[in-house]
């Protein structure tokens, strides 16, 4: 099955990748400068201000639109080479190669300790493993495909009552598939921050959701088709919502509107709930049809070129920001107990901005660099 002949379709994607690593540029400097209030998950909506949690929800918007869009790219790819074994060898090396990333540069980005003492096992991590998943299923009937990513992301919810003997091999096996926790191998403490079962169902269902890419739909088809997907998987957000038995963790009514509000979209993302998935990928896919209609806005392009490159700009906005942090905290000390933070959410929003605007630059060139010299092939994991 090939895929339609539509560079214009392929920028969509790229601009909705972008959209959601300046989303979480937004949510990382919230990490960086903003931990004098940190949040929870979920969060604790009485002691947490409404920016303040509106902002870390829409950043919440960002893992599982990056990896279904990894999921789709993946079936892009295929539909290139129409090859299973090309596709699976490219989805192997890819997912070593970020799960390497997470363990050296991207943990050291965070920690700034060598040798490193802690490692967090975070979104690159989960991303890598998945890309190892969907290589030993890509050859899978579509049938089956899809209904292992509605099996994984509607029923994992039931497994959160099980847990394993502590310091068993079937709990480390947990912890990284589905509980959140601590590990420890050679004296190192590894995090699992993003349990992986979750996110395999989602890059399976991206996989999937590719086939609407084919030559097979036109684009007003393919469009149609996700909007009703989108509007599906909304909608029964809203009604599994509303009946508060499964999905989540219950949310309550408040006698302030506001409260009633952000308890409702309150959502877990250590390990994705189900409403947590459900809203996202809605979200995401209405976004993503949406972009295809506004390809000749003028703000439309950077959003492309942020896409483009997005392992360069993950790596450069981390250490950008552990750079920024280290000179505030020699020129203005320690000004919130541990931590040196801004005092409010609007100046978190305005950091992101002039961050975004500062760093453009660079991943323009890169991505620039990156088109013109295909043959490295090393480029293309970035």
């Amino acid at each position: 099955m090939r895929v339609e002949k539509n560079t214009q379709r392929l920028q969509s994607i790229d601009a909705l990748r972008g959209l959601v690593i300046l989303i979480m540029l937004l949510d990382h400097v919230r990490e960086t400068f903003y931990l004098h209030k940190q949040v929870s998950d979920p969060m604790d909506i009485v002691m947490t201000e409404p920016a303040l949690f509106g902002s870390r929800l829409l950043a919440h918007l960002c893992a599982p639109v990056f990896v279904l869009l990894t999921g789709i790219s993946a079936f892009l790819f295929y539909s290139k080479t129409q090859s299973v074994q090309q596709t699976r060898t490219f989805l192997f090396k890819r997912g070593l190669f970020l799960i390497g990333l997470e363990l050296t540069l991207v943990n050291f980005a965070w920690t700034a300790t060598f040798p490193p003492e802690v490692i967090y096992l975070q979104v690159i991590w989960a991303i890598g493993v998945s890309m190892l998943a969907l290589a030993a299923c890509i050859s899978l009937p579509l049938p089956i495909i899809v209904l292992s990513a509605c099996a994984i992301i509607f029923g994992h919810n039931l497994l959160d009552s099980v847990h394993f003997a502590e310091g068993s091999w079937m709990q480390t096996l947990w912890l990284i598939l589905h509980e959140r926790g601590w590990m420890e191998f050679s004296g190192i403490k590894l995090r699992s921050s993003y349990p992986v079962l979750p996110w395999i169902g989602v890059i399976l269902l991206g996989f999937a959701l590719g086939h609407f890419f084919s030559q097979k739909y036109t684009a007003k088809q393919r469009n149609t088709y996700l909007v009703s997907i989108a509007m599906f998987s909304i909608g029964l957000f809203i009604v599994l919502r509303l009946i508060n038995i499964y999905g989540d963790q219950p949310w309550q009514h408040f006698d302030a509107f506001s409260l009633s509000l952000m308890s409702f979209f309150n959502l877990t993302k250590y390990p994705p709930s189900l409403l947590f998935i459900l809203w996202n990928v809605g979200v995401g896919l209405i976004i993503l049809v949406l972009f295809e209609r506004w390809q000749q806005q003028q703000w439309f392009r950077p959003l492309v070129v942020f896409g483009s490159v997005p392992m360069f700009f993950y790596l450069l906005h981390l250490y950008v920001l552990k750079l920024l942090y280290v000179l505030a905290v020699n020129i203005w000390g320690l000004n919130h107990g541990h931590y040196f933070s801004v005092d409010h959410v609007w100046m978190m929003w305005l950091m992101s901005i002039a961050l975004s605007f500062a760093l453009y630059p660079a991943v323009q060139w890169f991505s620039n660099f990156k088109h013109q010299n295909k043959q490295i092939s090393i480029l293309k994991y970035f």
